[in-house]
């Protein structure tokens, strides 16, 4: 079976001359993808290991719940497409020519599905954690909801690994001309029965990713409403400075408080839809039309007629995408950052600490325990902002 955005090119076209199908390629990619991916394995893999080792040192001060939950998991994803990177690199170094086992082939194009639709779930669910938080502040402050986390985190990778056993269960690679062995290439041959089959698949695929594009969208325009047309209660600051013994400090961090929430907010709004609009909408909003066209389905729905110089068009535009989905994962550090304070705070404190020669220690741990142990006492006397 034709693989879904796990293909890393085109597949086949029917010339328009009779003769039957043949492979549609473009060259540049031989060149281009090397380079990138190249470039992505390593900032990639440095960027990802590090998140880990914040996410490691926050576990142990106990400092933040679902959200971590949910970081931890796109890290490892973002972490096993990385590790599959190589392959890739040597596979377009090489012209296109598969030289490893049909195992690694089916492994590493599913490794690629597979952190393309957890990513996007898993940013969908920190979407709606952020949500939470701004509209339900006082709930999202007083539990970290791990079980929920832990469930959500649970749905996300049993359906996104079922959906990838049928790639990993058939045949992922085809022998082309010149001994050249293509992974995840060269399905010509398919009836139109099968290939109908691959479309339904792709265009299920595609509904899916629209409609969680949408649930992020929705979300992140609710939050950004609600923090700049409403102010939070000046009940809930009046109270923090009563109860204060220093109420000329309390009164100016409340007031200051709401600016910077809101900012941080924002930022994460923007990072957020800022990484779905330009790793994963270019490629879903092309996969359709380039499946039809590759696909080339000779009579009944899913049949299309276009020229040479459009099907070459939606192939080139195809490569571009799949480059684009491919710098996600060195993106979704930079949403981390602005999703939660302790993360962006424990990252600026070891930069300082670095940058002095102190290196990373047990304080960092250590006051990240204490503020931790500072809300829970704060949110027993007062309420709290997120």
């Amino acid at each position: 079976m034709l693989a879904s955005t796990t293909e890393q090119v085109a597949v086949t076209k029917t010339s328009g001359l009779g003769n039957g199908p043949i492979f549609l390629d473009s060259e540049f990619r031989y060149i281009l993808f090397p380079v990138v991916y190249g470039i992505i394995f390593i900032l990639g893999l440095f960027a990802n290991l590090y998140v880990l080792f914040v996410l490691r040192r926050l576990r142990e001060a106990n400092a933040m719940g679902e959200i971590r939950i949910y970081m931890t998991n796109l890290t490892i994803a973002d972490l096993l497409f990385v590790c599959a990177l190589p392959f890739w690199v040597d596979y377009y170094s090489r012209h296109g020519n598969w030289v490893y086992t049909d195992f690694m082939c089916r492994l590493t194009g599913s490794l690629f599905f597979i952190n393309t639709y957890t990513s996007i779930l898993f940013l969908g669910a920190i979407s709606v954690n952020r949500y939470w938080a701004v509209t339900r502040p006082l709930d999202a402050a007083s539990s970290n909801h791990r079980r929920r986390g832990i469930i959500v985190c649970i749905v996300i990778w049993v359906l996104t690994v079922a959906l990838t056993i049928p790639y990993l269960a058939s045949p992922g690679t085809n022998p082309g001309k010149n001994n050249i062995t293509r992974c995840f290439e060269g399905y010509h041959n398919q009836t139109d029965v099968e290939k109908k089959t691959v479309a339904v698949t792709h265009f299920a695929i595609i509904g899916v990713f629209l409609v969680v594009f949408f649930l992020v969208v929705v979300c992140n325009f609710l939050i950004a409403r609600a923090l700049l047309s409403q102010n939070p209660p000046p009940s809930e600051f009046r109270s923090a400075t009563i109860i204060s013994r220093k109420s000329n400090r309390t009164m100016s961090s409340s007031t200051k408080r709401p600016r910077g929430v809101k900012r941080r907010a924002l930022q994460m709004l923007l990072a957020v839809v800022g990484v779905f609009v330009l790793c994963f909408l270019p490629h879903h909003v092309i996969q359709g039309f380039w499946t039809l066209a590759v696909l080339q389905i000779t009579q009944g729905w899913g049949h299309v007629d276009w020229n040479q110089n459009t099907l070459q068009a939606l192939n080139d535009a195809h490569q571009f995408t799949l480059l684009l989905m491919g710098l996600n994962c060195i993106l979704d550090p930079v949403v981390y950052y602005f999703a939660t304070r302790k993360f962006r705070g424990f990252i600026m404190a070891h930069i300082k600490k670095v940058v002095r020669g102190e290196g990373c220690s047990q304080t960092l741990t250590s006051q990240l325990s204490m503020e931790s142990r500072n809300q829970c006492q704060r949110l027993n006397s007062e309420p709290q902002q997120p």
